[in-house]
């Protein structure tokens, strides 16, 4: 079956006059099941719903106190649908009317259901894009589907579904409220298994009536749920709550997303210090494993102190941690020791004593919610770090593009293209540079071959700025966060021994002075270090993209790690014996333009041989040449080199080709260019005639214009080659 997919959007007034109109529609009153939307315009209010009895329904929110004031009903009819399909449409407008905040739902939007079906992704993700494009061109939505999934309130909502592993955590969480023996609940789990967004899960929960919750997601432990949650309400009837996030760029991302959650209030979201000025029921705490001690704090000494003073402790002894269990009846700490990363973050120790006590209970989260990859990127990720992984294992994964890059212009093109196309793409580095342009924002912080790059300009909600594409993260900057694909540079504080063969750290290279002072252990600092590129390197939702500042290290990746690229000057590491169009090509001392043309260029024939993937049978005809710029970067990334074959005739049109531009009063210069080939031609007399030629861009920036020849001039182009793949 193709993605083709057909739906009505009718409209019709909500009243009880127009139901005659409604019950006139063959395929509304036949028990077929269909999805609608009740709204006012004014009061930008809604409600979405789904139904096998379209009239008896409408008829039952007209009785509503509150549905009978909406004005229009919005009827969303398919022959495809089916009872499964419409649940999950309903499911699916719910979460992005909540986050495109263009009305205010009427819905109980809590706990709602992922639903599985036939043909889900195939044929129904098709329908249910142009669906909400429809609703954007009716003034029901304002943002694009690309844009919400990318937003903050999207991806921190609450209005979403729990995993398995999360619904077993969330009722083990709620019997721990129940239980007067429990005072702490820690929940372990590594990066990317969904702490935080069951975290914000529960906190909404708890501040909503059980009218604004589905159940039907718990599906055979829904009456349990629906018993526990009403004794915790019961014996936490109002309670003062707090989420606690040690972190202060992901603070102002969350208070940001609880602004525009209905029940919730930014005042909820507090740093650590904040615990001083009063006591809770319940404290929540995300990324508890970032809560303080009195070690290399800055300019927060005083603060640490003056809250240790407030709350009895000894600061020279005490830590964050010792705060929140003082000041909350309960206490829940999502946890995970190895995103621990500067000698400031509370002990482990700490932890494991609290772990250890009668009054504390602990539960774990092992799936990974976040990766593409799962369980097995996390888990290959670790033992890549901890040099666990066999010579001969190089990670392969379909779901999940994890690459290795040798050279820094092209990891810089591609997460910046990765950014174009997906968004959400960021440079993440290790502290291997000063923050020069912190105080001289016309200076570069970072230099690496050429490339030149700087620093975050903000440290809050740095992921979210608009310089952000063009700028480096830190671990600061971006822990907590989700990406869609994230750039990790290894700097040049992290190496990798030969002799040894291990991974080694300079500390003379690591410039985060509160992250190395106090340190006298040099394997304590490797620790830190490591776990700060093991948690970087889990942000990433769609793919991950390295870069590695010491030969070595890149040496040790690239034994485990996909290659895109090879580095420049030594193309290719020559690794057998090279024979020209048995194995290998000519790569000609010259590049092509995927912009305009390129500048004009002396044709030479001198040329190196680069090797060709195995399963090409080469001729004489076959070429490489390297394309530089950015007009082709949906197909032919910035700098990449792709081989071609000789043009043989025949049509052309729909074709990417190498193009010359010649020079007609020297016949030793070109210019070059790679585009898509269309010619325009029309009827003269008996025959077909050009009447132009265009060359296409096909790129991610729209800045790029076709390229037209009419047929006065079409004798200067020549089409040199076919694009055949990138090499």
């Amino acid at each position: 079956m193709t993605s083709t997919v057909s739906f009505q959007l009718n409209r019709y007034e909500f009243t009880r006059e127009s139901l005659n109109d409604i019950a006139s529609q063959t395929s509304i009153v036949n028990n077929w099941p269909l999805v609608y939307i009740l709204s006012d315009e004014n009061s930008k209010i809604a409600y979405v719903g789904e139904t096998l009895d379209t009239v008896n329904r409408m008829n039952t929110h007209l009785k509503n106190e509150y549905k009978k004031k909406l004005t229009t009903v919005h009827l969303i009819d398919s022959e495809l649908f089916n009872k499964s399909v419409t649940l999950d449409i309903e499911s699916s407008l719910i979460r992005y009317f909540s986050a495109d905040q263009n009305f205010s739902l009427l819905n109980g939007n809590l706990g709602l259901v992922e639903h599985s079906y036939y043909q889900k992704k195939e044929l129904y993700k098709d329908l249910f894009l142009k669906l909400w494009d429809k609703l954007r061109a009716n003034g029901l939505a304002k943002h694009s589907i690309e844009h919400l999934n990318n937003s903050d309130l999207f991806k921190y909502s609450p209005y979403k579904s729990l995993s398995s592993d999360q619904r077993q955590s969330l009722l083990g969480i709620l019997y721990a409220l129940l239980d007067k023996d429990v005072k702490s609940l820690v929940v372990q789990g590594g990066a990317g298994t969904g702490k935080s967004i069951l975290a914000i899960f529960l906190f909404k929960l708890l501040n909503s009536d059980n009218a604004d919750v589905n159940f039907r997601e718990f599906a055979s432990e829904e009456t349990e749920v629906l018993d526990i949650l009403t004794q915790v309400r019961k014996t936490f009837p109002n309670p003062k709550m707090a989420l606690v996030v040690p972190m202060s760029s992901f603070r102002e991302t969350l208070k940001k997303t609880f602004r525009n959650i209905s029940g919730l209030n930014p005042s909820m979201v507090i740093g650590p210090a904040e615990l001083a000025t009063q006591s809770y029921d319940i404290v929540l705490v995300d990324e508890s494993h970032r809560l303080r001690k009195r070690v290399n704090l800055g300019a927060y000494f005083r603060n640490f102190d003056i809250a240790c003073k407030v709350l009895g402790f000894d600061k020279n002894s005490c830590s964050e941690l010792d705060w929140v269990t003082k000041q909350s009846n309960k206490a829940i700490l999502f946890y995970d020791q190895n995103q621990t990363i500067k000698p400031s973050d509370a002990n482990q120790s700490d932890f494991d004593k609290l772990m250890r006590q009668e009054n504390c209970q602990v539960q774990k989260l092992v799936s990974q919610f976040r990766v593409g990859g799962g369980n097995a990127y996390s888990a290959f990720i670790s033992d890549l770090l901890n040099k666990k992984l066999a010579d001969n294992h190089v990670y392969k994964s379909k779901a999940y593009d994890f690459i290795l890059f040798h050279s820094i212009e092209a990891f810089v093109d591609a997460i910046k293209n990765r950014d174009q196309e997906h968004g959400l793409s960021r440079m993440i580095a290790g502290y291997s540079w000063p923050w020069i342009s912190k105080d001289d924002p016309s200076k570069f912080d970072i230099q690496i071959n050429n490339m030149q790059l700087k620093w975050n300009r903000t440290n809050k909600d740095w992921i979210n700025s608009e310089t952000s594409p063009n700028e480096v993260g830190c671990i600061h900057t971006t822990q907590g966060y989700d990406l869609n694909y994230s750039g990790i540079i290894f700097g040049e504080e992290i190496c990798f021994d030969e002799t040894t063969n291990q991974i080694i750290i300079n500390k003379d290279k690591y410039f985060d002075k509160n992250g190395k002072q106090s340190i006298n252990d040099p394997q304590e600092l490797k620790q830190y270090i490591l776990n700060i590129y093991q948690t970087i390197m889990l942000r990433g939702i769609k793919g991950t993209y390295v870069y590695a500042c010491d030969p070595g290290l890149r040496k040790y990746f690239s034994k485990h790690i996909p290659i895109a690229d090879q580095p420049k000057g030594n193309v290719v590491p020559i690794t057998r014996n090279l024979k020209i169009f048995e194995n290998a090509v000519p790569l000609y001392d010259m590049h092509a333009a995927a912009g305009g043309f390129s500048d004009e260029q002396v044709v030479i024939d001198d040329y190196e041989l680069i090797p060709v993937p195995s399963n090409i049978r080469l001729t004489e005809d076959y070429f490489a040449f390297r394309i530089e710029g950015e007009s082709m970067n949906k197909i032919i990334p910035n700098g990449s080199i792709c081989l071609f074959r000789k043009e043989r005739g025949g049509s052309r049109n729909g074709k990417l080709v190498l193009v010359e531009l010649r020079d007609i009063y020297a016949d030793t210069s070109s210019r070059f260019t790679v585009k898509e080939y269309r010619s325009v031609k029309a009827q003269r007399h008996d025959s077909f005639e050009h009447i132009k030629i265009e060359l296409l861009p096909r790129s991610y920036d729209d800045q790029f214009e076709v390229i037209t020849f009419t047929d006065e001039d079409v004798h200067e182009l020549k089409v040199v080659g076919e694009f055949v793949q990138v090499i």
